[in-house]
């Protein structure tokens, strides 16, 4: 994984996948121990469940799965899981979507900015900056402080792109 201020996506390109997975979980629960946060046995499947998918997913998808491993079928058993993993800086909300995707940068305060691929629903996770461009200039006009912005971009991936290519 990039650092939370390489300007350098994180999604689209072709890597070590089960590397990816399990140094993301192991990340997970050593930030867990440190910070005394319960990475339950659900919360951990449904980081394992967005990481394998390195795309957008709705909670329901998120819940079939966890169903067909035999974690419950209830929505409130996926949306707790979902809402501890956001608010804990392991996966984030695409608004665009209603879905969630695992955080490149876990525990790194940053400024998502999400490429969404609208064939394949895979999502890659680069950087933006909240002071910088249009947007800075014109909150530093008004005398505002931004605190936190989210970026989402809808288009095709490269791997779609080839597809279409061919």
């Amino acid at each position: 994984m990039t650092s939370p201020t390489s300007p350098d996506p994180v999604g689209f390109q072709h890597h070590d996948h089960a590397a990816c997975v399990h140094s993301a979980l192991e990340e997970a629960d050593r930030q867990c121990a440190q910070e005394g946060l319960r990475l339950t046995a659900v919360r951990r499947k449904v980081l394992e469940i967005l990481l394998q998918g390195h795309r957008a997913m709705g909670a329901y998808e998120v819940l079939d799965i966890l169903r067909e491993d035999g974690f419950g079928s209830q929505p409130p058993v996926a949306y707790r899981a979902l809402d501890f993993l956001v608010a804990h800086g392991f996966a984030h909300k695409i608004e665009r979507l209603n879905a969630f995707v695992a955080c490149a940068h876990p525990g790194a305060r940053h400024s998502p900015a999400f490429m969404i691929c609208r064939l394949c629903q895979s999502v890659a996770e680069a950087q933006s900056s909240q002071e910088a461009g249009p947007l800075g200039d014109a909150a530093r006009a008004a005398g505002f402080h931004v605190e936190q912005t989210v970026v989402e971009a809808e288009g095709v991936c490269p791997a779609c792109a080839l597809k279409d290519a061919k």
